[in-house]
């Protein structure tokens, strides 16, 4: 986290205006306040790190982002903090910028609990779909049926040439094999076009 500006790959353009405050010197800032931060738990400096992003005017073209990543980093410093909490997924209230800063901590720990829950959800229907999956494609031959399975566990979304790349199958094979999962309602395509089509598992 010392150099902030090649983490994020932000530069400062050469021909600033000399009145403007360089970036270096507002990551400078920003760090300087998570160090004297450093004896707190690393999800509570993930949160204040997160809010502060802001107020030390580090956003850009008003994307926070950058904020989320890097408060993801914080969190995750030192093995005792949470070294993946998809706070996203735990509605917006938990990323919310109002309120005092016990207010925002409360917000962003309950996001997180409810974020944690949420996934393991999800995880918990990915493993039932493996394992239905995997009774009713017994009879299918070849290896790719096994693959294409294996990808659709690991990805959210996948298209026929993602597919084929991961399979190591030609297409041929994966789009026979996706049309037989899609038709027997192991998968659905979500994307309702003819071409860049996508597909996720149906849980």
């Amino acid at each position: 986290m010392v150099d902030l500006a090649a983490f994020l790959d932000r530069r400062d353009p050469e021909n600033m205006e000399d009145n403007s405050e360089r970036f270096k010197d507002r990551a400078s800032g920003w760090l300087d306040v998570m160090m004297a931060a450093a004896d707190l738990h690393p999800i509570t400096c993930a949160c204040m790190g997160f809010h502060l992003w802001s107020l030390a005017g580090l956003v850009r073209y008003g994307d926070r982002i950058e904020a989320a990543v890097t408060a993801a980093r914080v969190a995750a410093s030192d093995g005792s903090g949470a070294i993946f909490a998809p706070l996203a997924m735990g509605g917006a209230m938990g990323l919310r910028a109002d309120g005092t800063p016990a207010e925002r901590l409360v917000r962003w720990l309950d996001g997180m609990e409810t974020a944690c829950l949420t996934a393991m959800r999800h995880l918990d229907g990915v493993e039932a779909w493996s394992a239905r999956a995997d009774a009713e494609m017994i009879s299918l031959s070849g290896k790719t049926s096994r693959a294409l399975r294996a990808a659709l566990t690991e990805w959210p979304l996948i298209s026929a040439p993602m597919a084929e790349t991961l399979t190591g199958a030609s297409r041929a094979a994966v789009q026979r094999n996706l049309a037989w999962m899609e038709s027997n309602g192991l998968i659905r395509e979500v994307t309702g076009q003819g071409r860049f089509r996508m597909w996720r598992i149906s849980s």
